[in-house]
């Protein structure tokens, strides 16, 4: 965790970033109803899209200088609500079993507690590091080759080997991006403690 602010560049809310950002947003219901409903080829398409807005928001704020608070805001909860929502779908369809989605949704409450500790102290949120951005990357990886492996025949047998693999990395990486949040809120703490 990083908290250090990458600097604000923009106040602006209708930047390029942030409306990719925004249609992320948008897009996580859409995708939820897709995978319940079983439209697995539309619901693959949406979260492909997902993933290049995921790519392009980042990259275009930094290259044109529009980083802004809302973009800080904005990519992460997109990132955090693609991840609920395939887990949830994932799990309803019983593709994915209600312990690893129970342990990826207990990492995320333990973020939510950090978060709120940090506030009580007067720190922002923790800006996402490389290892919590390895993490995500794995789990969208992960997630459609599970979906993909819903099925019989060479190609879904293929989708779960890599897709259980990348599950296993990605919330492996999680969980230990989670201990550093844990571990360095609580330095902090302790730092303001001392300092009083």
């Amino acid at each position: 965790m990083e908290v250090q602010e990458t600097r604000v560049q923009t106040d602006r809310v209708l930047t390029i970033p942030n409306i990719l950002s925004m249609a992320r947003l948008v897009g996580v219901p859409l995708f939820l109803w897709l995978i319940l409903q079983k439209h697995d080829g539309w619901a693959l398409l949406v979260l492909a899209l997902s993933g290049v807005s995921d790519y392009l928001d980042g990259k275009l704020a930094r290259r044109w200088n529009q980083i802004s608070s809302l973009g800080r805001l904005l990519d992460p909860a997109a990132d955090r609500l693609y991840i609920l929502s395939t887990l949830f779908g994932l799990t309803w369809r019983e593709i994915l079993p209600l312990w690893m989605t129970a342990a990826l949704i207990a990492r995320e409450a333990m973020l939510l507690v950090m978060v709120w500790i940090l506030r009580r102290h007067g720190y922002p949120p923790p800006q996402v590091n490389f290892l919590g951005k390895a993490a995500t990357f794995n789990l969208m990886y992960a997630f459609p080759l599970l979906l993909l492996s819903d099925g019989e025949g060479w190609l879904p047998s293929l989708a779960a080997i890599f897709g259980w693999a990348f599950a296993g990395w990605g919330t492996t990486l999680y969980w230990w991006a989670g201990i550093l949040y844990v571990v360095q809120v609580r330095r902090l703490v302790k730092a303001d403690a001392t300092a009083d």
